[in-house]
């Protein structure tokens, strides 16, 4: 089964520069790894709640089938007709549960990347234990150093990352793949999770989509890997191989796993956008706090309804007489609120003037 969990917290920056934006590793890992388990969790919730059915109309089919053994020679009995038809019921029950097994066996076999499903007919003939081991050349890294990696990766070869998510015939893609083998990595499929994120955010849904399909087949490969522990570059013959003869189940659930992670793809895109706005708006909040560290805004709307229609008209006679009319107490408060946001600026005639004679470099008269 694909796993998205190592893409939950990425974190992007709008900038196009010569390195891809920062990818918060420990958080990459702990989406993928909470996918995984959410997954696991789903299928063994479902199979033990089929082996529990299973065992209860099983006890009640034996059960059932003793009490008519008992009654077998009571022909005309009540009890006889009705023991009959819960005996019936329970026979098709018991038929029903029998095509779910079969139903979730079939599943099983279908999940990607089992070993029953790679031993089937259709792969091309490669002697799979004789390719080179799986290196994880990461897992010795500081989150920092596979940032830097990542970057590196990235700047050396983000023109060849872009031209393979523009691909979308599985022909073209193994022979690109074949033909630039050193992009078969984790790295790849990160760099192609972020642009999908990035195209989502820019409201490009069908390239991000187009690009999509290309990082499944990307994190197949890579999964694949894992399960053979084999060098990720010794699957792409046998996934491309596998997929473009795979059986109308196989291809379904392939497009299972796109359509699930298109869907993870615009959830994440909206998260970022909403953080995005968040800080916009913090960031302006703190741009204009006034000198008591107050937003005028906030302390505006904090404001009784006759001081507010004083600073909108910018009416300074009937601020003064609203004032005046006010408890010195409440003036007092109100007052030193605006002047904290900066809605009020005490003398702001003489502060205007030092101002314009600072700019002059003329001193003050004395």
């Amino acid at each position: 089964m694909v796993d998205y969990s190592k893409w939950k917290s990425i974190e992007i920056s709008d900038d196009e520069d010569d390195t891809h934006p920062n990818i918060d590793t420990p958080s990459l890992f702990r989406w993928r790894h909470q996918a995984r388990i959410e997954r696991m969790e789903e299928r063994k919730k479902e199979h033990e709640e089929h082996e529990k059915k299973k065992a209860e109309t099983l006890k009640k089919l034996k059960d059932t089938k003793e009490k008519l053994a008992k009654l077998g020679n009571e022909q005309d009995s009540a009890d006889l007709t009705t023991l009959k038809k819960v005996l019936q019921d329970l026979e098709t029950e018991e038929k029903r549960i029998k095509e779910k097994e079969d139903e979730m066996e079939k599943k099983e076999r279908l999940t990607p990347w089992n070993v029953d499903t790679i031993g089937q007919d259709g792969f091309t003939k490669t002697v799979i234990n004789k390719k080179p081991p799986r290196k994880d050349e990461d897992s010795s890294l500081s989150d920092e150093e596979k940032e830097k990696r990542m970057k590196q990766f990235v700047k050396d070869n983000e023109k060849k990352l872009k031209e393979f998510g523009m691909l979308r015939k599985y022909e073209d893609s193994k022979k690109f793949l074949s033909d630039n083998p050193h992009l078969v990595c984790e790295n790849t499929a990160n760099y192609l999770v972020i642009w999908c994120i990035n195209l989502e955010m820019e409201e490009k849904h069908d390239l991000m989509e187009h690009v999509a399909h290309q990082c499944i087949c990307m994190q197949y490969i890579l999964e694949l890997s894992k399960q053979l522990d084999v060098d990720p570059r010794a699957c792409v013959g046998s996934f491309f191989s596998r997929i473009l003869i795979a059986e109308v189940e196989y291809k379904n659930s392939f497009e299972d796993e796109l359509r699930s992670f298109k869907d993870r793809i615009c959830k994440r895109a909206e998260e970022k956008i909403a953080d995005a706005v968040r800080e916009a708006e913090e960031e302006e909040r703190k741009a204009r706090l006034g000198p008591g560290g107050l937003d005028p805004v906030e302390v505006f709307e904090s404001l009784p309804e006759p001081l507010k229609k004083c600073f909108e008209t910018q009416d300074i006679p009937l601020l003064q007489q609203t004032i005046a009319t006010m408890p010195e107490e409440e003036a007092t408060y109100y007052m030193k609120r605006c002047v904290d946001s900066g809605l009020w600026v005490p003398d702001a005639k003489a502060k205007e003037k030092e101002e314009q004679n600072a700019a002059k470099g003329t001193p003050d008269p004395e």
